[in-house]
């Protein structure tokens, strides 16, 4: 129990869940959102996504750039529009969705978001292991368990070590990427015949960005929620947008560069290739690469504990949170661990789409959080109200449940992946634009319910908050 005048802030360790943030416990300045987005996509996986757009797509080095800077660029929109929510709310990004899809009607798309978290650290894991295994010298699945036990212990500790982390890492990434970039850009360029400038193709790359930022739109608010109530909207939004598209268009565009300069190499082992640019300082290369896996593994384990409990607890108490948040990731890096060491390279290749495949899933859900906050409600909640399974947001709201999976079965048609291309997406010669028909269709179809079948609205909240205020005198 808290005593008068103290916090829940006091020790090393996070001592809160997922219940709203009180006021007297509101710390940061929006600054820190810029360190903690840039290190999370200052990562050899970014370096790896870009190098798609050369190495597997076969875009010329200046279609794959402009790819993507217009993927991000308009992917980051998303993500930094979910990250003002935060400090207005002071609640995890996915207990936001209870007032959208009602208590219970919002485990749908946190099962989604669970299984990319698990997908996306196993992933992870086995890129740090394997750099862990050439800097300490020990076997691959050894440097999976000492890299996965670091991000525990990270995960465990909570909010503030993360941001405090990716302050100091994103000063050490940018330092190390930047000689890397340079010593990249000196290198003699080989013959490379670009096969794949054709607008089909294209869009389908600037769909493949678009999406690596809409990954982030579940977890955004998480790292914001702690900000003070009345920290500018523009603050959090630019210096969330700012520290990913910076990280990502950089990372991405040094993996489309190394298409053209040595992509089998840089394919095989993207750590080591970066290594061997600088024999002498192989170390503090093999280092940087493991230190950002540990930026974005450790919010693949903090996440699934959010959203874990806003699935299973409705009214936000979970007993003591450090422990219940040591279990929870726990549980999932021990499943992730060895997952990550029975990997074959074919079950690596399945992962990879199965978790690219659930984006198709995330659409929706963050089309419809996003109208809802901005232009039905306009920002207006009864935070409260989301942990009581009998408030005024209910428990299932059928609509928003209805039009979440109607948009994903619209999308099908639409989608080309590894896993699966539709109609539309063959007969347009392999462009993917179900990430547009998603977002439309969800948002319009959102807007038009909630204002003219379920009359909700910021006068519609602020008389039910009115309502309940008189009531409780």
């Amino acid at each position: 129990m808290t005593m008068p005048g103290s916090t829940e802030r006091s020790g090393l360790v996070e001592r809160r869940a997922i219940e709203i943030i009180p006021a007297a416990e509101r710390h940061g300045r929006p600054s820190t959102l810029l360190t903690i987005w840039f290190a999370s996509n200052a990562q050899i996986t970014a370096v790896a996504t870009g190098l798609l757009a050369t190495a597997v797509f076969g875009l010329s080095l200046a279609w794959a750039i402009a790819a993507i800077l217009i993927g991000n660029l308009v992917g980051c929109l998303f993500m930094a529009y979910h990250s003002v929510q935060g400090p207005r709310l002071g609640i995890p990004q996915m207990i936001q969705s209870r007032a959208q899809f009602g208590m219970y009607g919002a485990v749908l798309p946190i099962i989604a978001v669970i299984l990319m978290y698990v997908g996306f650290f196993v992933s992870s894991a086995i890129l740090g292991g394997e750099a862990m295994a050439r800097l300490v010298h020990v076997s691959t699945d050894w440097g999976i368990v000492i890299c996965n036990a670091i991000t525990l212990l990270m995960a465990w500790v909570g909010y503030d070590l993360i941001h405090r982390y990716d302050r100091w890492a994103s000063l050490l990434f940018a330092v190390v990427f930047l000689a890397i970039t340079v010593k990249m850009l000196t290198l003699p360029h080989p013959a490379y015949h670009a096969t794949g400038d054709t607008a089909a193709t294209i869009l389908l790359v600037i769909s493949i960005f678009v999406s690596w930022q809409i990954t982030w739109a579940p977890y955004v608010s998480d790292y914001s929620r702690y900000l003070p109530q009345d920290t500018p909207a523009a603050r959090t939004f630019w210096y969330t947008y700012a520290g990913s598209a910076m990280g990502a268009c950089w990372f991405m565009s040094i993996g489309a560069l190394g298409g053209v300069l040595a992509a089998p190499a840089i394919s095989a082992n993207t750590a080591g290739y970066f290594a061997g640019l600088f024999p002498a300082v192989r170390w503090l290369i093999l280092i940087t690469a493991i230190l950002g896996i540990f930026a974005a593994n450790v919010e693949n384990l903090y996440g699934p504990f959010l959203s874990g409990a806003a699935a299973i607890s409705p009214s936000g108490r979970v007993g003591s949170a450090s422990v219940a948040r040591l279990l929870s990731a726990g549980a999932v890096a021990a499943v992730g661990t060895l997952l990550a060491i029975l990997a074959s390279p074919h079950f690596l290749t399945d992962l990879s789409n199965f978790v690219l495949f659930l984006l198709y899933f995330m659409i929706p859900w963050t089309a419809i959080n996003l109208t809802d906050y901005y232009l039905v409600r306009k920002g207006r909640y009864q935070v409260e109200e989301m942990f009581q399974p009998r408030g005024t947001y209910g428990a299932v709201n059928w609509w928003a449940v209805c039009i979440y999976a109607l948009t994903i079965a619209v999308e099908i048609p639409f989608v080309n992946s590894s896993l699966y291309e539709g109609p539309v997406a063959r007969s347009m010669g392999g462009a993917d634009i179900s990430w547009i028909v998603g977002a439309v269709l969800s948002g319009a179809l959102y807007y038009l319910a909630a204002t003219r079948v379920l009359r909700i609205g910021p006068q519609a909240a602020e008389a039910a908050a009115r309502s309940a205020g008189a009531s409780a005198s």
